[in-house]
């Protein structure tokens, strides 16, 4: 590159012949002194070595010659200024390539070097040629770094020494040598050419800014260095980092054309650095919606704290992916849970409230709360050290009154609890590999729609994902692989659970999850748990089997559609009510569990793949719908697939309301259910009162509250043998467990009906 070929820019100055006028004695600036009619200059038309020429003789301290005329100073371009010079009479002088360095206003450029190393002449008639190199960048070989700030020039020489030399110089000659600095003839742009230093202390921000603005859709080089920046900076072109930046944690670092981790790994040397400059980039910049990982593993040792990293935002709703990468955890002591038991009184007038904690300031929001009368899964999400209070995640059960808890906060490898809403954020084809050292991801307190899709989640320790608030809400789990670290445990010794729910409308399809204590423990309504395979065994015979997805709302309005239930059962609790005794409130309801695939083996008979826990009396069921499953045990059989854990509650059956199981298969169990449930009645011998027993088939051990019809199945005949034609009338909730019908007759008949009974209105 040569501005003087590709932009015709005139560097030369005349030639001395065409006179002195304009050859200043001082800086060359507008008002200085030239050498026309000085008594120590004169032209020398026919010099031996230089044809042409000026000799000069020193009369002042330094002895000045400056082109009078504005040479461009231009980011980019260095210019490289040579004098021949002689010794010809008087002492021996030394000599120098200097000028003057301006500003646009003409002002100089304060703190930049305007004179290169002086040279001594040693003889006299020699030719010595003196040479600089002027610039705007900090480069080898450049004399002369003037920065950004210069806009042109004033050059020439200095003579230095005793007074009375006398030397000739022949014509100055400037020229353009960018081609020289540039690796490439075309298509890069140096930031050294910026004034950009690279020793990790200086703000090379506006070099960078200032390379990017006349890149003009090169390639912008951040050669070997340490280069500081303390601006927000933006590359409009695409980059390439040979060297380092270092930032603080609040300022950006904008690639628009070059926006994937990779490039921030050239940037930052450090992966996890890479990845949080890269996260908080993209969501400070509307020119990408999505950051590639590049498949890239990015070793982690530690927590990302994903809101500490974007500290210019604790709320954000735009759609923004995370892509293509793997996690992996390393070991460090950084993973270490951390662990506070403290006393705290808890009422259920305020439920979602702990008071009067005691060291609350060490409370770490984000823990998860175990002690008497807590149900699963109920963790801090707030605090407040002024007040001594703790927000709940969830109510607590029984626990009015004041006790010991502990908090126990597990260490994720993405935690978004810093922020205080987060809304569509995705995270796509990532693999987790937490080693068994930590959790995955920690959700906002608050937010909507947060997707996690096509992801793997490998030996966590804990927790797969985890919600301490409602930033669950509307949450998109699809495709993804939970894999348990616990998996060569029995299933009563695990304590891994894969996610937690709290707030309402979430989705879960299409996933994979593999021998965790729970799959899924789910406090909010109307999800839809559709596709998944979630399985609990192991090789332990005669194996407990527990909850593999967690129902805690008695009134959830969900729907588990078309999934594979695998050694373990669907639990349904009101574990997360302050109140739990039934009071006037909607009870268990407004669950449906269809078309799915319930399997076990190596279990005991008193296993149920379906089981109702209330956790304070008189609750009953007024909405449950089971129909279209496959229940099937492998070796020893089952004696039912329903129950009810009475652990702390039976459930009232006279108020039972709209229960509909129907269309089930049953293989490996020893009695199947219905409701409503047809049952064939023979009576032998005449008599008044036929009794029907629908003990073994009414589901959950319920009573029998209702008949919808008789069918005689054949003609009714009396004790004559005679046919009659008579109508029963029918008591139900008959026998010592009320689970009988009798049909009473006019007269005493024989014969055979199918009777329809229920266990609900």
């Amino acid at each position: 590159m040569n501005k003087a070929i590709t932009d015709g820019i005139i560097f030369m100055p005349p030639a001395f012949a065409a006179g002195l006028a304009q050859w200043s004695r001082g800086d060359g600036v507008p008002g200085s002194d030239s050498y026309v009619n000085a008594t120590n200059a004169a032209l020398v038309p026919a010099d031996q070595d230089f044809g042409g020429c000026l000799e000069l003789q020193k009369v002042d301290t330094v002895q000045k010659l400056r082109f009078r005329g504005q040479t461009p100073i231009l980011p980019g371009c260095y210019l490289r200024i040579t004098a021949r010079v002689k010794a010809v009479a008087g002492p021996l002088a030394k000599v120098r390539i200097a000028g003057y360095a301006a500003q646009a206003n003409g002002t100089a450029v304060a703190g930049v070097v305007t004179t290169a190393p002086e040279v001594q002449l040693t003889t006299y008639g020699g030719v010595t040629e003196i040479t600089a190199i002027v610039g705007t960048g900090v480069r080898n070989g450049v004399t002369l770094s003037w920065g950004t700030a210069a806009a042109y020039g004033h050059f020439g020489i200095d003579m230095t020494g005793p007074n009375g030399a006398v030397i000739r110089i022949d014509d100055l000659v400037i020229e353009d040598i960018t081609s020289v600095f540039l690796r490439d003839l075309l298509g890069i742009v140096d930031v050294r050419d910026y004034g950009a230093r690279g020793n990790g202390t200086t703000d090379d921000a506006p070099a960078f800014l200032a390379a990017d603005a006349d890149a003009d859709g090169r390639t912008v080089v951040v050669p070997a260095g340490t280069y500081f920046l303390n601006v927000d900076v933006t590359f409009d072109n695409h980059v390439k980092f040979e060297g380092r930046v270092t930032m603080p944690v609040d300022r950006i670092l904008s690639l628009t054309k070059d926006f994937h981790l990779s490039a921030y790994v050239d940037a930052f040397g450090d992966e996890v650095t890479a990845f949080k400059k890269a996260w908080q980039s993209l969501l400070n910049n509307a020119d990408h919606e999505s950051l590639d990982l590049n498949g890239r593993r990015i070793q982690v040792r530690a927590p990302i704290d994903m809101a500490a990293a974007v500290p210019n935002r604790v709320e954000y709703a735009q759609r923004r992916v995370i892509r293509n990468g793997q996690f992996f955890v390393e070991t460090a002591s950084d993973w270490d849970d951390t662990v506070v038991t403290s006393q705290a009184r808890y009422s259920p007038a305020v439920p979602l409230k702990l008071t009067n904690v005691v060291n609350v300031a060490n409370v770490p929001v984000g823990a998860l709360i175990t002690g008497g009368g807590v149900g699963r899964e109920v963790y801090v999400r707030s605090k407040s050290v002024a007040t001594q209070e703790i927000e709940l995640s969830q109510p607590l059960y029984d626990a009015d009154g004041t006790q010991n808890y502990t908090f126990r906060r597990f260490k994720y490898v993405l935690d978004f609890s810093g922020f205080q809403k987060l809304s569509r954020i995705i995270l796509s084809d990532i693999e987790f590999n937490c080693a068994s050292r930590a959790s995955a991801i920690l959700l906002a307190p608050a937010g909507l729609i947060f997707h996690v899709k096509d992801c793997t989640f490998g030996d966590p320790k804990d927790r797969s994902i985890t919600s301490h608030g409602e930033g669950c809400q509307g949450m998109l789990l699809d495709r993804n692989q939970f894999l348990s670290a616990q998996a060569g445990l029995p299933a009563q010794d695990r304590t891994n659970v894969a996610i937690n729910t709290n707030a309402a409308d979430v989705k879960v399809r299409d996933n994979r999850i593999s021998q965790h204590r729970h799959f899924a423990v789910m406090a909010g309504a109307s999800s839809l748990i559709q596709g998944n395979h979630w399985f609990q065994g192991e090789g332990v015979g005669s194996g407990v089997r527990l909850g593999g997805l967690v129902i805690t709302a008695s009134n959830p309005r969900a729907s588990i559609v078309g999934n594979y239930i695998d050694n373990c059962s669907v639990e349904w609790t009101n574990e997360h009510d302050p109140a739990p005794e039934f009071a006037n409130e909607f009870s268990f309801a407004a669950l449906t569990i269809a078309n799915n695939v319930f399997l076990c083996g190596n279990t005991v008979p008193w296993f149920r793949f379906v089981v109702v826990k209330p956790y304070g009396p008189g609750h009953f069921i007024s909405g449950l719908t089971i129909t279209g499953n496959s229940f099937r045990t492998i070796g020893t059989a089952i004696d039912r697939v329903e129950g009810v854990d009475t652990s702390f509650a039976t459930l009232d059956w006279n108020r039972a309301r709209n229960i509909w199981i129907k269309g089930n298969s049953f293989n490996g169990i020893e009695q199947g259910i219905e409701n409503p449930v047809a049952l064939t009645a023979t009576q032998a011998s005449a008599a008044t009162t036929w009794t029907v027993n629908f003990a073994a088939q009414m589901p959950f051990g319920a009573r029998l509250r209702n008949v919808e019809s008789v069918v005689l199945r054949g003609a009714l005949r009396s004790a004559t043998n005679a046919v009659v034609w008579e109508t029963p009338y029918v008591d139900v909730a008959q026998g010592a467990t009320q689970q009988e019908a009798r049909l009473i007759w006019p007269q005493a008949v024989r014969g055979s009906a199918t009777v329809v009974g229920r266990m609900d209105n």
